[in-house]
């Protein structure tokens, strides 16, 4: 079974988008074909043992998690002026190189949070409401397609990057056990929205 590498589509970014930071759109190309080519390697060599990919393995927690960590990894790499936030669980998890002591800060204002999430149009839960820049990373995943040799590749689908404040979320209600979270509301994801980076499909 050979696994199929995916591709970028270098004409599916959107060259009106502002970007902050001296970010460039090639950056956002570069990481997420920096993740393609990952799931590819690591994809052939679990199939060549007989294992199920990677993408089949992993709860969509997990997967989402995982992808954050690792365009966050990326953009730093490729970014002219951003690096990974060294605090532990801080935000954003990108900020300015030499803004903060050790590139290292709690709660900063200076960069981007990355997100990722299956919702088409990008509504992603958050910890918190804040004033931040935030960038979505939209994917899909197949899990259903039979045989399960036939199913296609993680696709990054659509690629958000706004600027948006505390009065833009809404306040999700709490379970006993949950944790409180907060997601964009109607006029906040459109400000999101307005600022798109990639869309596969338009």
């Amino acid at each position: 079974m050979t696994v199929r590498r995916n591709q970028v589509a270098p004409t599916k970014f959107n060259v009106n988008a502002h970007l902050p930071f001296q970010l460039r759109l090639n950056d956002f190309s570069m990481a997420m074909q920096d993740l393609y080519d990952f799931f590819h390697d690591v994809n052939t060599s679990l199939v060549e043992r007989g294992l199920e990919r990677l993408d089949d393995m992993l709860r969509p927690a997990i997967m989402s998690g995982l992808l954050s960590d690792m365009l966050t990894a990326s953009l730093a790499k490729h970014s002219r002026t951003l690096t990974i936030n060294c605090y532990f669980n801080g935000h954003p998890d990108l900020v300015v190189q030499g803004t903060y002591p050790d590139n290292c800060v709690k709660a900063g204002t200076e960069g981007v949070e990355i997100k990722t999430t299956r919702k088409e149009g990008g509504a992603v839960d958050t910890h918190g409401a804040r004033e931040q820049w935030m960038c979505v990373f939209v994917y899909k995943v197949d899990n259903t397609t039979e045989p399960a040799r036939s199913r296609e590749p993680m696709t990054f689908t659509e690629v958000y990057l706004g600027q948006v404040s505390t009065g833009d979320f809404r306040k999700n209600a709490r379970s006993e056990l949950g944790t409180r979270t907060a997601t964009l509301h109607r006029e906040g994801i459109e400000k999101l929205r307005q600022n798109w980076i990639y869309k596969l499909k338009e």
